[in-house]
């Protein structure tokens, strides 16, 4: 019981900073929308595939964005609470280091979902003004997205964990995840089909998980993918659980 409490107390307390910080709470919501208006607007003049229309196709990947860049971010706290010593208190606290990693996935994972329930909420708007057409949103579908969003954003959030564990300033941080994020947003095909692909791309974008979390949400959304929405799983899933398994190991080797 002592552990669970543990978890629930570093999971609030992520929540209560999200839901503090407006600024990060606008911006991400803001910054995927231009994505969406500006990249899918523009190309979407001259590009389109079959009966749907290129922002509808890129709708999926800008989900897949806010996940990978709110997920892998997240880590740059764990750096703060180095600084500010308040992860000092927490590893003294009569908890095992496995615990307070799995508070802090728990904690990262929230914040990203509510702001993927965010986008969702506003891609009912879009469907309902026509600006995307060909989604198939109802109980389901939006269900299995989550899910799928959701066993994305731990593996995502366990690599912005294994990262801030082991560097010592946020500037730091900052300037290796630039070098993580955008290899892995823009070799996942968010904005691109990826059938077809030239025979030199092709391993990049087939060896990132994300490429995954992309075809298996678009397949849910829009019913087209390259690989069956099983198989799409379960490579997310190894994912995620080589990724909580990494981060286990670097919480309990960290040294403040």
């Amino acid at each position: 019981m002592g552990e669970l409490k543990g978890i629930y107390a570093l999971w609030y307390r992520e929540i209560k900073v999200f839901t503090r910080e407006r600024s990060r709470v606008i911006s991400s919501i803001v910054n995927p929308l231009l994505w969406f208006f500006i990249i899918g607007g523009g190309l979407g003049a001259s590009v389109s595939f079959g009966s749907i229309n290129y922002q509808t196709f890129i709708y999926p990947g800008i989900l897949i964005q806010t996940a990978l860049f709110s997920s892998i971010f997240f880590g740059v706290y764990i750096v703060w609470d180095k600084k500010i010593d308040f992860m000092k208190e927490v590893l003294v606290a009569p908890m095992k280091r496995t615990s307070i990693f799995v508070g802090k996935i728990l904690g990262g994972s929230t914040d990203t979902l509510i702001q993927i329930i965010i986008l969702l909420t506003i891609g009912v708007v879009f469907i309902a003004t026509g600006i995307m057409s060909g989604i198939n949103f109802n109980f389901f579908t939006i269900f299995v997205t989550l899910v799928f969003l959701y066993v994305t954003t731990v593996g995502l959030v366990s690599i912005g964990l294994i990262l801030g564990s082991q560097m010592e300033s946020p500037e730091g941080f900052q300037l290796i995840i630039s070098f993580v994020i955008f290899p892995m947003f823009f070799l996942s095909g968010a904005l691109f089909p990826i059938n077809n692909l030239p025979s030199w791309l092709a391993p990049f974008i087939l060896a990132n998980p994300v490429t995954y979390a992309v075809d298996g949400v678009r397949g849910v959304l829009i019913g087209s993918s390259r690989f069956s929405l099983v198989y799409d799983f379960l490579i997310i899933c190894i994912f995620s659980i080589t990724m909580i398994s990494i981060g286990t190991y670097a919480f309990k080797k960290m040294k403040i």
